[in-house]
């Protein structure tokens, strides 16, 4: 009997520590509008490999010897609130965009409200809507070994963007 737990213990020690090498893989997909209203694809996702300590943003690798705790995704509303800056997405000022990373979906229209709201523009972050408070808004994303543990928007509220 004690030969048995013996290997059992040392079968055990001989698995590799799964939570040692935790790898994920968020490709992120989605689409820019234009002010012209030309619709077009972008891809924006992250990457993790322990094994060989590399970190990817986009479409460039970064070497880390360990996950990065959080990435921000600006956005900049132009000086005339009629469109925005996401430098991720396109190089160059866009109107609206659609984007799903891992299970979140983020959207960002415009939209006419009754009250007036900054930009006439509202973001969704899984449903839920929010109003630009100032002309930078950042997408917060915090990381843990199976990929984005919690996201944020930060430079927003809830209450259409009229209250001060």
């Amino acid at each position: 009997m004690k030969s048995k737990l013996n290997i059992i213990v040392a079968l055990a020690l001989l698995m590799p520590c799964y939570s040692a090498f935790a790898d994920f893989s968020l490709p992120g997909k989605g689409t820019v509008t234009y002010p012209t209203g030309v619709v077009k694809e972008f891809k924006f996702g992250f990457e993790w490999q322990k094994k060989t300590e590399k970190f990817t943003i986009g479409s460039k690798s970064y070497n880390m010897d360990q996950i990065p705790s959080t990435y921000s995704v600006a956005i900049t509303l132009s000086k005339d609130d009629s469109q925005v800056w996401v430098q991720e997405f396109n190089n160059g000022f866009i109107q609206e965009f659609e984007w799903q990373i891992g299970e979140h979906t983020v959207i960002l229209k415009k939209q006419k409200f009754s009250n007036s709201v900054k930009g006439d523009y509202v973001i969704e972050l899984n449903g839920r809507s929010y109003f630009f408070t100032r002309n930078n808004v950042s997408i917060l994303m915090n990381f843990n070994e199976e990929g984005i543990e919690t996201i944020a928007i930060d430079g927003v509220t809830k209450n259409m963007g009229t209250k001060g």
